[in-house]
C-alpha cells in the first residue's frame, strides 16, 4: 500500500499549506467570492484576486480569534495558493512583543545581578527577584497564548472546513515544479 502526503494531510500537520491550481488568480477570487456568499452565515472575510482573509462569525470575540489568510501567486504560469492559519496579524505581533520585551528584561535584571555579585556591591539587590518576575511574565504570556489556542480550536476546525471545501477542489494533481524548468 503506497502512503501519499496529499495537500489535506499538509493542511493537518502544519498551520500553513501551498497549492497548485489550473485557474487564474481572478478565476480563484471569484471561486472563493461565489462560496464565501453561500456560507455567509458561518464566515465573513475580504477577498481579492491577491489576498484573501477569512474569518469565522460567531457571537465571541476573543484575542486569539484564528483566520484564514490566503494568497496567490503566479509562478512558472501556474497559480499558486499559499494559506496560513493563526491569529491576526496584530495579536501575533502583540504576543512575539510581549516575549521579547519580558526576554530582554530578563537578561538585563540577571546580568545586573550576576554584575553586582562579581563586583560584591549590593546596589540591585531587587535585580534577582526582578529576573524571578519576568521570567513568570514569560510564562504567563505563554500559557494565555495556549489558552487562547485552546479557545479556538472548533473555530480553526471550520477555517480548515473551508479550506478544504473552497480550495482543494481545485488544486492541480501531480504537479511538479521541476517539470517545468
Amino acid at each position: 500500500m503506497k502512503t501519499e502526503e496529499t495537500t489535506l494531510d499538509k493542511i493537518r500537520t502544519r498551520p500553513r499549506f501551498k497549492m497548485f491550481t489550473h485557474l487564474s488568480k481572478e478565476e480563484y477570487a471569484e471561486s472563493l467570492k461565489k462560496y464565501l456568499n453561500e456560507h455567509k452565515d458561518e464566515f465573513s472575510g475580504n477577498i481579492n484576486k491577491e489576498v484573501a482573509t477569512i474569518c469565522v462569525e460567531n457571537q465571541d470575540n476573543n484575542y486569539w480569534k484564528p483566520n484564514l489568510a490566503l494568497r496567490t501567486e503566479t509562478e512558472d504560469g501556474t497559480t499558486v495558493v499559499r494559506g496560513v492559519f493563526g491569529p491576526s496579524s496584530a495579536v501575533w505581533t502583540f504576543f512575539m512583543f510581549l516575549y521579547f520585551l519580558f526576554s530582554v528584561l530578563w537578561m538585563t535584571f540577571i546580568t545586573m545581578f550576576y554584575v553586582e555579585r562579581q563586583i560584591h556591591s549590593n546596589d540591585f539587590p531587587w535585580a534577582l527577584n526582578a529576573s524571578f518576575t519576568m521570567l513568570i511574565c514569560i510564562g504567563l504570556t505563554y500559557a494565555a497564548a495556549q489558552f487562547g489556542q485552546h479557545k479556538a480550536k472548533d473555530e480553526m476546525q471550520k477555517l480548515r472546513k473551508f479550506a478544504e471545501e473552497s480550495t482543494l477542489q481545485f488544486e492541480k494533481k501531480n504537479h511538479d515544479p521541476d517539470a517545468s524548468a
